[in-house]
């Protein structure tokens, strides 16, 4: 099983590295976080093939990490004359016998125990090519792969061939699998295992005179009739068209499944995803240890999940896998005790962070997690009425919703805001807190966040008047008292009558404050939010 990997230099990957579960992993986090590069890693480290064909013919300089580039083409800007950049992914493989030759210390950490390391390092048999194109620093504007060579070695030091690896390994994604070759694949094995050799010649013959009967078509022999009669004009032979019949038996690349009489490829994406995924795993788990899955979730419904996962879990069994996912129902459902989540190059497992919090996160259905590290920002408030008021200030302010710039405003049950600020202190993600100081800002806000607001992620903002303790009595003193009465169709005479009437309808008014087109003043706290 692998323990660790450690990337640098390898896609949005500088230098990182992440231990895992030994059974199960769930990498969440939002597109372009890094999910889908570490599986690519794993099996790059395992394989030395990326989109199913050598890493050495498919090298590109954008599989370098952009800061790195990026200081390479300083150095060599400023009339210097730097080392070319590498790439390196190591897999820390736990201990075990049929693993001992790959034992070693060739790894960054010197760390003694088996191991597979990969390189994409300058190749210096290029060593003059490359001082000739570097005379004209101007001209190189990316990494020169095609002076790059891949090295993968053992922790040993040993060189590595694929046939060698004790190690098997599935890199499963439903949208790269070829339709008809897994459904060949799939029928050839029913067959092979339902049908006793007689029944099987039998197959082979019918199919054999549903192809004769074909040429004695008469449409068919009209059609020859015509062909016969351009004979000299394209051959001196009598031209026909027919089924080919010389094999002995080809039906297993012509025979499609249907479900439900509809031809496989007609049926729903969710359903062909599915099955995709239990045939490649039918095909490549029983002789593999290692498990990749892309996303298993893709157009699926919630009960054809369920079926799917509960597949995955048993046909798994006693495997290390890892799946990606942007679902909460996966995440619950593979166990959210295994999740790792990624954010910008950072991660955090959900085991982790404080106990509490863990259980917090155990009893919500999985959603409010996802939404905090998937989001660009997060804005986390106490009630609707908050988030209502929020969502206005932001769209007065800068014409569109927040979701609309990636910022989810996320109405947190329970006043629970240090369960998802202690998973953003780990995943670095930018977070704001709106809250009411409840009449002692210093209790309530400076000292109740006091763990959090020295992390420069993270931003607490709440009213420093300690008699408007409530978002109503912030509202209040930001705006005259008849503009409040207009909005809200009522005749308060005074800013406290209005209050307990705010106060004892919040998401009414918080709605009617939402959905006027009157010009409203918000209480600086909330305009420092969103800013």
């Amino acid at each position: 099983m692998i323990s660790k990997i450690h990337i640098e230099n390898y896609k949005i990957f500088e230098s990182f590295t992440l231990e895992f579960n030994d059974d199960l992993n769930i990498l969440v986090g939002d597109n372009e976080a890094g999910k889908s590069t570490i599986l690519e890693a794993i099996n790059l480290a395992l394989t030395k093939r990326i989109n199913c064909k050598s890493i050495d013919s498919e090298l590109s300089p954008y599989f370098f990490n952009k800061k790195c580039v990026k200081e390479y083409l300083r150095k060599l800007n400023d009339n210097g004359n730097p080392e070319l950049p590498k790439i390196i992914i190591e897999l820390y493989l736990s201990n075990n016998d049929d693993l001992e030759s790959l034992r070693g210390i060739n790894n960054t950490e010197r760390l003694d125990c088996p191991g597979v390391k990969l390189e994409i390092v300058f190749d210096d048999d290029y060593k003059d090519e490359y001082s000739k194109l570097i005379e004209d620093k101007s001209q190189v504007k990316i990494i020169p792969t095609e002076y790059y060579k891949a090295h993968w070695f053992s922790f040993a030091d040993n060189a590595i061939t694929a046939r060698g690896l004790p190690i098997g390994l599935s890199y499963i994604d439903a949208a790269t699998i070829r339709l008809q070759s897994g459904t060949d694949y799939y029928l050839q094995n029913i067959i092979n295992n339902s049908l006793d050799a007689k029944e099987r010649v039998a197959l082979s013959v019918a199919y054999r005179n549903l192809k004769e009967k074909f040429s004695s078509e008469p449409p068919i022999q009209g059609i020859n009739s015509k062909l016969t009669q351009r004979k000299g004009a394209i051959t001196d032979k009598n031209l026909a068209i027919s089924i080919d019949i010389s094999q002995k038996s080809n039906w297993e690349t012509s025979l499609v499944p249907y479900l439900d009489e509809l031809p496989f490829q007609l049926v729903g994406k969710g359903e062909q995803n599915a099955l995709k995924i239990m045939l490649a795993l039918e095909r490549q788990a029983e002789d593999s240890h290692i498990i990749l899955i892309e996303e298993p979730e893709n157009h699926l419904s919630f009960s054809s999940m369920n079926t799917l996962i509960s597949k995955i879990k048993t046909k798994c069994e006693s495997k290390q896998i890892f799946a990606t996912t942007h679902s909460a129902y996966v995440l619950n459902k593979l166990g959210i005790e295994k999740v790792i989540l990624i954010y910008n190059g950072n991660k955090a497992f959900l085991k982790d962070l404080p106990t509490d919090t863990q259980n917090y996160f155990k009893k919500l259905s999985g959603y409010d997690t996802l939404r905090l590290i998937l989001a660009k920002k997060t804005i986390l408030v106490e009630g609707p009425s908050d988030e209502l008021i929020i969502q206005k200030a932001y769209l007065v302010k800068y014409s569109k919703l927040p979701i609309e710039d990636g910022v989810d405003v996320i109405n947190v049950r329970g006043l629970s805001f240090s369960r998802f600020l202690d998973i953003s202190k780990k995943l670095k993600n930018p977070v704001v807190v709106v809250t009411d100081n409840d009449g002692d800002y210093q209790e309530k806000v400076i000292k109740k966040y006091q763990n959090y607001s020295s992390e420069s992620n993270i931003k607490i903002c709440a009213s420093f008047d300690n008699t408007l303790n409530t978002l109503e009595p912030n509202l209040i003193a930001s705006n005259s008292l008849q503009l409040l009465n207009m909005i809200f169709g009522t005749s308060h005479a005074d800013n406290e009558s209005l209050k307990a009437y705010m106060e004892n309808n919040k998401t009414e008014c918080a709605l009617k404050l939402f959905e006027s087109t009157e010009s409203i003043q918000f209480p600086q706290y909330v305009q420092d939010a969103i800013s």
